[in-house]
């Protein structure tokens, strides 16, 4: 398929929307599906419990489900996040299973500096802090159970533990009050080009909703099938050999190939492109809610995700003699001579199976006065086996030596029991309290498998596992001083241990070796004064201090570089000092908020290069503890709906100074920038209706330079393995043809802009999709 440049992606958009006008015009007279006021009442109800429980005194945005379907070709659940001021989720392709969550003041590979739930249920992965196994499971909820998505930022609350030092995401599903259902189906068609890859990459998603209410008892399910293939995440290279070549070393002579900078900015051959993922995945869910009173409510909601992914590679080299591509050994290749290891293009022949359980269970009460919950949460790796290759290729892709990496048993246990209790009818007191427990495991091994397609485990080369447990009591006051003038003061104890961590390596031999018990205590004072100046502004200061503890991937985390080394399991837990001055507009047409932020770290968990223990005059890569780092910045969110007649404006600009002050191990380091933390951040979405059955969107999103090391020494950004500025432009027409039908089509990164996170991003994407009610 030819690719289409920018100027004829937006024709194209423009005609397939005026095609629908006839469509529109019959469809403008239908109304719309009236609301149903009970349903409304019972969201907005489990709103104001939960919120009113946390009393959160952070700023806030927000987006329901009507302006994602209006504006986002959302195929997962992460997409519906893109626009909301200074969140990044690095999604490399539809279904990615590795895409963190970055905030205004942490990076890519700060996963646990952030907290994601959905109906009170943990998505976080907290088992880690990284963007890969780490990251959340944003795969348990499907883009048609969503109801709103709520953002707070910053460690405010005491209701939250350290980890809310970025952000605390809350996605609540729907639940009917009357029979509903929905179907849906979508794709993607990704237009991809990049130095010898050429290639059209085709997404499908199918998914449905159903519900009903049965007097007390309200139930909803939902299916979601996806079948996705990506762009390549990765490239192989290899750097010219100056010295001269052994006696009798066989040289292959090769065409093909790119010259190109490494993102320090070294020299490279570029031989291929690595890791094309095809994903198969399916989601099933149910939430049942029983009201067994006016004023209590028990909720169940449970979740099953299965994924398998494949993934293969392209190598760009050809031995002409034999006209076959060449994957590995030394080559002449223009002009200089190259060797090609075996893990070149063998690491990213792989095959995963997984299947993971979520449970959620919650009993909710309510009155004048007082609003408690009781919840309980577990998540479950059922199955996670992953099967790489270690030989060869061409032979290495259908059989011979690898891996095989079991995470089964890895998991999380959470137990939440809070209240808030009101003084009177005018709420002088709001007092919020509550105690908190939580357990992870993880469980990571791999071993030796003579035949990585299909063969048994053979003996275990790499290991990894431990457990954490934390409990916390927490309590805060909002007290209205003066009608217009709110103290919020609070306050979280917190008690961490961990225990029973493992480490073995079979090459070089270590272990096994059983990690000490680690322990701690620490409290984090909140507080923040709300000031009402008029019916329509406020203004509002607050502070949180945050304690983030070490998780069980930092602490029991295995690094091959070539040495192996264990890092410090006596790892510090990280303390965030938080301020944030708000000012706010609201009124029936949105809202302007302007924020001054700045955070303190002080011994912050970041990957970073030092000695090895066990290798001395070594260095590797991993978890340590920063002495201090320090974000500032202003953030300006605005939200206007018919800013004029008929168009519907939002956006936000964020400026952060996020660097390191101070680095015993790493001077390097200071004054530099934190990875993947840019200065500056920026997004727009504008929605015209021309006709009510019809919404067209345009909406931008952009980041200046990033890098990814803490000291700053990837200069080269747009490379493979670097952190590039990028600005991406979207479109979607949504346009109801009929009262149960909606049809939408849209392009993602219209503009066609070729940019790295580390991994290379999707580029120009084509989407459609249709959605029948009943």
């Amino acid at each position: 398929m030819k690719i289409l440049s920018t100027r004829a992606a937006v024709r194209a958009f423009a005609l397939l929307a005026s095609a629908a006008a006839p469509y529109a015009a019959y469809a403008d007279d239908i109304a719309a599906p009236a609301a149903n006021p009970d349903q409304e009442d019972i969201l907005v109800t489990a709103q104001r419990r939960t919120q009113t429980i946390e009393n959160a005194p952070a700023s806030k945005a927000s987006v329901d489900a009507a302006t994602i379907a209006t504006t986002i070709n959302a195929r997962n659940v992460e997409d519906t996040l893109k626009y909301l001021p200074s969140l990044v989720v690095r999604k490399r392709h539809i279904g990615d299973s590795q895409a963190p969550l970055a905030t205004r003041t942490s990076g890519l590979g700060a996963s646990a500096r952030s907290l994601i739930y959905a109906d009170g249920a943990l998505l976080s992965a907290l088992i880690g802090n990284n963007n890969t196994s780490a990251s959340p499971r944003w795969n348990l909820v499907s883009t048609e159970e969503i109801a709103r998505i709520d953002v707070l930022y910053g460690p405010f609350s005491a209701a939250y533990a350290g980890n809310s030092i970025g952000a605390v995401v809350n996605i609540t599903t729907r639940l009917p009050d009357q029979f509903e259902g929905t179907l849906v189906a979508g794709t993607t068609v990704q237009q991809y080009d990049l130095y010898d890859t050429h290639r059209t990459l085709p997404s499908y998603q199918l998914g449905g909703t159903i519900g009903d209410r049965f007097g007390p008892l309200a139930v909803f399910a939902s299916i979601d099938h996806v079948d996705s293939s990506g762009q390549p995440i990765g490239f192989a290279s290899a750097t010219a050999i100056t010295a001269p070549l052994p006696v009798g070393t066989i040289v292959t002579p090769t065409t093909g190939g790119f010259n190109d900078l490494n993102r320090t900015g070294g020299a490279i051959r570029v031989v291929g492109a690595t890791a094309f993922e095809h994903q198969v995945q399916d989601r099933f869910k149910i939430k049942a809610a029983l009201d067994l009173s006016s004023a209590l409510r028990l909720t169940y909601v449970g979740s099953l995700f299965l994924n398998t992914t494949d993934s293969t590679v392209e190598s760009y080299l050809t031995n002409p003699a034999a006209g076959l591509p060449f994957y590995a050994g030394t080559t002449s290749n223009n002009g200089k001579n190259y060797t090609l290891a075996p893990s070149a293009f063998a690491g990213s022949i792989y095959h995963t199976e997984q299947r993971q359980w979520s449970h959620n269970l919650s009993l909710n009460g309510t009155s004048s006065r007082f609003d408690w919950q009781v919840i309980g949460t577990l998540y479950d790796v059922d199955k996670d086996q992953q099967r790489v290759s270690n030989t060869a290729l061409p032979a290495g892709q259908t059989g011979g030596a690898g891996f095989l990496t079991d995470l089964a048993g890895t998991g999380w246990k959470t137990l939440d029991a809070k209240g808030a209790w009101r003084s009177d009818a005018a709420a002088t007191h709001t007092v919020s309290f509550g105690a908190h427990a939580d357990w992870y495991a993880l469980n990571s091994n791999r071993y030796n498998t003579t035949d990585w397609v299909s063969g048994p485990k053979g003996t275990l080369n790499l290991q990894g596992s431990g457990k954490t447990r934390a409990l916390a009591l927490w309590a805060q006051d909002a007290w209205r001083i003066l009608p217009p003038l709110t103290l919020t003061l609070g306050g979280r104890y917190e008690w961490w241990r961990a225990y029973g961590g493992v480490n073995f390596s079979q090459s070089p031999a270590i272990g096994p070796v059983n990690q000490p018990t680690l322990s701690s205590a620490k409290f984090s004072p909140k507080a923040a004064l709300a000031y009402a100046i008029d019916d329509h502004l406020t203004a509002r200061l607050s502070f949180g201090q945050a304690w983030r503890f070490p998780t069980v991937g930092e602490l029991y985390q295995i690094v091959t570089t070539p040495a192996v080394s264990v890092p410090d399991p006596t790892l510090r837990p990280e303390r965030a000092r938080s301020l944030e001055l708000a000012l706010e507009q609201h009124d029936s047409h949105g809202s302007v908020r302007v924020s001054l932020f700045n955070e303190v770290v002080k011994d912050a968990l970041i990957s970073q290069t030092g000695p090895l223990k066990e290798a001395p005059g070594q260095v590797g890569t991993y978890v340590q503890n920063v002495d201090e780092t320090r974000a500032r910045g202003v953030e300006l969110y605005v939200v206007r709906k018919n800013f004029v007649p008929r168009i519907d404006v939002s956006g936000s600009v964020t400026y952060a100074d996020a660097i390191t002050t101070k680095n015993a191990v790493l001077p390097a380091a200071i004054g530099k920038l934190l990875p993947s933390v840019p200065h500056w951040k920026a997004t727009a979405v504008a929605t015209w209706r021309p006709v009510d059955a019809v919404a067209l969107t345009a909406a931008a999103r952009y980041a200046s330079r990033n890098y990814g090391s803490l000291d700053n020494s990837d200069v080269i950004g747009n490379t493979y393995q670097g952190f590039y500025k990028y600005f991406v432009v979207d479109l979607r027409a949504q346009i109801r043809v009929a009262e149960h039908m909606e049809f939408g089509i849209g392009v993602d990164n219209v503009n066609n802009d070729k940019y790295f996170l580390f991994h290379p991003f999707p580029q120009r994407s084509f989407a459609a999709d249709v959605r029948l009610t009943f």
